[in-house]
């Protein structure tokens, strides 16, 4: 309601006044200001063990510390193996892989794996949390296409805000299919998580909602890898750049600041059939893509983001004008490589022709999924295990929305009765919802069955996730019925 009342009283004051002053400043524009006096960090592999029948197990401790963004004191922060952010997860489909993941922090938290299928229970939701001096030991075998997933904190309520203060990382999946492409991690192939972030006075994280915004926390600093005003040395033709837009609710656009082109070649769930050549791109918040862009020697480009299309009468005020530099690309004289990028991919989503067993609706709006506010202890429906659904989503109240659904990697079929644009043609876990329009999602749940721990789909704005903008499903086998959550689960 809050929301709605500051869009009206902005709608009535935007011509003058302080609301006015306050509008006309919001824009944001970056362009000729950053330094880029930083080298991009690389986050180190994760290191693993051998366990039991070949199992890799991985050891992340959960920490407090600081970290040094920029001159004067050091910033308070969370990581994980370190102060701010956490390592890059790197396995093969086929492998089991556990983890010790132990809470040394003062509080409870969890650690999702963000588009993975796996079971429920291991899943790093809310009902899975760790308490503060606890280790939690998820464990499974990963059996999905070559994709860059990630992981954060997902914990009913605090999502935001764990989030903020650096609980994050890359988690990559590795696959037989040969497909040339830039493969020497931190040298062509490059991670890039990309986050917004405040600070105050102290260099201590701020989290800034701007007045009649409806997003969420919008900081005015642009991270990669933890880092102010990057730039990257290339040395090679072509470079992958794995893109995960990390922020708790800013819509990056991104582009060059020459407008060249570069090709899109895998979304959220893993390669496209075919690359798409273009010059923008947008990132919702959880999304991730990997482009391979071409640099000639000696040149120096900004990766850059752009003016938004989406933000709406007062979209200023969450971050839609802004326009951003990002990171500083800087070609060697002479560049290694001579590959082109592939003509075909990997395999198109191929649910469209398949039986569908269940059509549900979804409507996003105040906060709510089908004017219903997330509960911990009502799983709200059960999916049959083996079978594929059609979900219809709409956003339906007038603010940037997003969708994304847990162990699933899904199809979007149609947008509006048509079919979708070359972005959304991949398997997708995370999807931009654009006001109005109606979302043809097309999934299928397949093992792992579990009547009484719920996956959960929901927003991937933080602030619209935590105040409930969420729900929870079931994957059922045959003759299993919903079930209840446990009362642990939701102390």
């Amino acid at each position: 309601m809050l929301k709605a009342i500051g869009m009206g009283v902005g709608a009535v004051v935007l011509g003058g006044g302080g609301f006015g002053v306050y509008f006309a400043a919001a824009k944001r524009d970056t362009v000729g200001e950053i330094a880029f006096d930083n080298a991009l960090p690389i986050p180190d592999l994760a290191e693993s063990e051998s366990g039991a029948s070949g199992t890799r197990v991985f050891t992340l401790g959960l920490q407090a510390g600081e970290t040094r963004f920029k001159g004067g004191p050091a910033t308070r922060t969370w990581g994980v193996n370190g102060t701010y952010l956490g390592p890059t997860i790197r396995v093969r489909r086929g492998e089991q892989v556990e983890f010790a993941v132990h809470n040394g922090l003062d509080q409870a938290t969890s650690l999702h794996w963000h588009g993975m299928h796996l079971p429920a229970a291991m899943d790093g939701g809310p009902h899975q949390l760790v308490p503060a001096g606890g280790t939690w030991r998820p464990r499974w075998t990963v059996d999905q296409p070559a994709a860059t997933l990630w992981y954060h904190p997902h914990v009913h309520g605090a999502t935001g805000d764990h989030m903020y203060r650096g609980l994050t990382g890359l988690f990559v999946v590795d696959d037989d299919v040969a497909v040339r492409l830039p493969s020497e991690y931190g040298v062509d192939d490059v991670p890039m998580i990309v986050q917004d972030r405040a600070f105050d006075g102290d260099n201590q994280f701020e989290q800034p909602v701007p007045l009649a915004g409806s997003l969420g926390v919008i900081g005015d600093e642009i991270l990669v890898n933890g880092t102010i005003g990057p730039y990257f040395d290339v040395t090679t033709r072509l470079v992958r750049l794995r893109l995960l837009n990390g922020s708790n609710a800013r819509l990056y656009h991104f582009g060059f600041s020459d407008d060249r082109r570069f090709s899109l070649v895998a979304t959220d769930g893993g390669l496209l059939a075919e690359p798409w050549e273009t010059d923008r791109l947008y990132l919702s918040p959880g999304e991730r893509a990997e482009v391979v862009v071409a640099f000639e020697p000696g040149e120096r480009v900004e990766l850059r983001s752009y003016p938004s299309d989406h933000g709406g009468t007062l979209g200023r005020l969450d971050g839609f004008d802004d326009r951003l530099d990002i990171c500083q690309f800087r070609a060697a004289n002479a560049l290694s490589g001579d590959a082109e990028v592939p003509g075909v991919l990997g395999a198109a989503p191929h649910l469209a022709g398949e039986p569908i067993a269940e059509t549900r609706s979804f409507a996003l709006a105040s906060d709510q999924i089908n004017g219903r506010s997330m509960a911990m202890d009502r799983i709200d429906f059960g999916v049959r295990e083996g079978t594929v659904e059609v979900w219809e989503v709409v956003n339906d109240n007038g603010y940037l929305h997003n969708f994304h659904v847990h162990d699933v990697q899904f199809q979007v079929l149609t947008v509006d009765g048509e079919p979708p644009e070359p972005p959304l043609r991949g398997w997708k876990d995370t999807v931009l919802l654009v006001q109005g329009k109606r979302y043809r999602l097309a999934m299928r749940f397949r093992d792992h069955t579990d009547p009484n721990t719920p996956y959960m789909y929901h927003c991937h704005l933080l602030q619209h996730e935590d105040e409930g903008m969420m729900g929870q499903f079931v994957v059922l086998g045959d003759g299993e019925q919903v079930g209840a959550v446990p009362r642990k689960h939701h102390s």
